[in-house]
């Protein structure tokens, strides 16, 4: 056996034929996910974030003032700027025109020396020709010295060669194109997740004027965006549901060898922070060295300022999490070669721009808290109060390590796990109420299904500080059960079942009982949900029974269409429609059946594309504003106008 195998790799000699070269735009259609991250939906957007980051980098350069998306019917992308437009003569390496190679070379671009840009975002040039090789079909037109000039492509590929079309008074860049259904998994766009996108960079760049319009039939909408007052306007959207501490936004900027760098911060009195980092434009949702900049500068200013002031003696200390408590703050920098960790860019490594940012803040943030001592004061009376409940809290995990640790780390009572013990095979249903509890645990698979019930209201995490949530009655059972501890000692690697289920009633006490326990995993077990370990179960709305033949259905749609099938030829046939008054009424059979068994369930993941949204969401519904949640509600309530209570 072991000659034979032996011969059969002898035989089979790895030469230059094994070697396979990809020409022009075939390696990004061969392995897509390289280039934008996925062929999903994110992928999928990303090919208008690219053509847009292109129109950016003319506005950064001081030539673009306005940009346009729309989407139109079939989901066709159409991204127009009023810059330079692409050059459209002969580009030396290739003898093609620029236009050309623009569109259908990797890597290049005015990116890569030469002063087309000083500072850029986008993939490093190969934008244009990724969304090119991704596109069904895509035009581009470049309005440039009195004429308009046009080449059409399909899948990488000329179609038409640059031609002269027509004449114009006007000067900029314009995209069409259509995204491939041979690549990606779905071409329909969502105008939310756009206009989200358009938003965020209309902030970043104070005065430019972004236009978004969703021209699809029974879709239409139209959106402006010009923010004079930039990342500063920034910081009041996100902080226009929370009670902010200081009417004004701090606002900071400075400039070293050819790099920039503008903060913008405000505190408000929630008990949580957010930082957003972009690095030229783009959004580095790790961090990196700006980050690290900020934070230390913060933590350093603080603590001089307060024992300048006198609230912190030569001892006393505030820690980094003190000082950040309800803050929001905005760090944007440009610079000449930023350096991105990993394709996807979420972390900014340049250590030079660390420097930066903590000169900056650290200079003219002594001098803001100097020039305003109500402001200072107040800020510092945060961060102490933020100091004592951190202590609070940490002998409130303390002790709950030691109450773990003399336990033997013993699970709730009220938990029935399971006998697997593989995390990445098992799930955990966290149950309202002990009937359904009850039927949960005789309905289940034991081998891999654990059912925690939990009984009442639980608290409000949105309103509680840290120190209150340790040890909390209703919530120390699920700490104890998931087994990775909490906040920052939250350890997803110790996580006890891969998917943390919760299973409550369709109605309002159930949604209730639904937000309480997601806005206590985001605010204090946030790997939980960035990981998408957190899911809901969907029980059904309805039992419809015709005989001995039972179904079930789990909305008003589907209830119709069952009991039109579940008549056939007998029209008149009498069909009996319950509608399931909750999971404790029904029988474990009936639970696995229609919302437990893995064949049959339906479960629906919560995930984190937008954590500004998210927060917006928690701070909306939990928060302690009554007006912002009921604007909101009567805004949205007739999406739920048929909502059977």
């Amino acid at each position: 056996m072991d000659q034979l195998e032996h011969k059969t790799v002898v035989d089979h000699e790895y030469g230059a034929s094994e070697i396979q070269v990809l020409e022009g735009l075939e390696a990004v259609r061969k392995r897509p996910g390289m280039y934008i991250g996925s062929t999903s939906s994110s992928g999928l957007h990303h090919l208008v974030y690219e053509i847009v980051d292109n129109a950016i980098d003319e506005a950064l350069a001081g030539y673009c003032t306005e940009i346009s998306v729309e989407i139109d019917e079939e989901d066709v992308i159409t991204v127009s700027d009023n810059g330079r437009g692409i050059p459209v003569d002969i580009q030396v390496q290739t003898g093609r025109p620029a236009m050309e190679v623009v569109f259908t070379i990797l890597h290049a671009g005015g990116k890569f020396g030469g002063g087309g840009y000083k500072v850029s975002g986008g993939l490093h040039g190969v934008g244009a020709s990724v969304v090119n090789a991704l596109s069904e079909w895509l035009v581009a037109q470049v309005h440039k010295d009195g004429k308009i000039y046009e080449m059409k492509f399909s899948r990488g590929n000329v179609t038409q060669d640059i031609t002269v079309v027509g004449e114009t008074d006007k000067h900029g860049t314009i995209v069409k194109f259509k995204p491939d259904a041979e690549i990606f998994e779905n071409t329909v766009y969502d105008y939310n997740i756009l206009f989200t996108r358009m938003r965020e960079q209309a902030f970043l760049n104070a005065g430019l004027k972004i236009r978004t319009e969703d021209r699809r039939s029974g879709k239409e909408t139209l959106h402006e965006l010009c923010y004079k007052g930039g990342i500063r306007e920034f910081v009041e959207y996100i902080n226009r549901n929370k009670t902010s501490l200081h009417n004004e936004v701090i606002y900071i900027t400075g400039e070293r060898d050819g790099s920039m760098a503008e903060i913008a911060l405000q505190y408000n009195d929630s008990y949580n922070e957010i930082i957003l980092s972009f690095a030229n434009n783009i959004n580095t949702p790790e961090g990196g060295m700006h980050e690290e900049g900020f934070k230390r500068a913060l933590t350093n200013t603080i603590n001089n300022y307060g024992k300048k002031i006198g609230l912190l003696k030569n001892d006393d200390k505030l820690s980094g999490e003190d000082c950040r408590e309800g803050l929001t703050a905005i760090i944007s920098v440009k610079l000449e070669e930023a350096q991105f960790e990993g394709q996807t860019k979420a972390k900014l490594g340049n250590s030079e721009i660390r420097t930066l940012v903590n000169a900056v803040v650290g200079e003219k943030l002594e001098v803001f808290l100097e020039e305003h001592p109500a402001v200072g004061r107040t800020i510092m009376e945060k961060a102490l109060t933020a100091s004592r409940a951190r202590e609070a809290a940490r002998k409130a995990r303390e002790s709950i390590r030691r109450k773990n640790a003399l336990e033997g780390a013993t699970l709730p009572g009220k938990l029935s796990d399971c006998n697997e013990r593989d995390p990445s095979l098992t799930e955990v249903y966290i149950v309202e109420g002990d009937s359904a509890g009850g039927s949960a645990k005789g309905g289940r698979d034991a081998r891999f299904q654990a059912i925690l019930p939990l009984w009442g209201k639980m608290l409000n995490v949105e309103k509680a500080r840290a120190d209150k949530v340790y040890g909390n009655e209703k919530l120390t059972p699920v700490i104890t059960a998931l087994g990775a501890g909490i906040g920052e000692d939250f350890d997803v690697s110790k996580l006890r079942y891969h998917k943390v289920i919760i299973m409550a009633d369709a109605d309002v006490d159930g949604s209730h009982i639904r937000t309480l326990l997601l806005t206590f995993f985001f605010r204090f077990m946030r790997p939980l949900v960035d990981g998408g370990y957190v899911y809901s179960a969907v029980p059904p709305l309805y039992k419809l029974v015709r005989g001995k033949q039972i179904r079930y259905a789990y909305s008003d749609d589907e209830r119709d269409r069952v009991s039109t099938e579940m008549r056939g030829d007998n029209p008149n046939a009498k069909i009996e429609i319950s509608r399931n008054k909750g999971l404790g009424e029904m029988d474990p059979h009936e639970l696995w059946e229609t919302t437990m068994d893995p064949e049959h369930r339906t479960l629906k993941q919560f995930t984190m594309a937008d954590a500004v949204a998210a927060d917006e969401i928690f701070t909306l519904l939990m928060g302690e504003k009554v007006e912002p949640r009921k604007e909101f509600i009567e805004q949205n309530a007739w999406r739920v106008v048929n909502f059977d209570y």
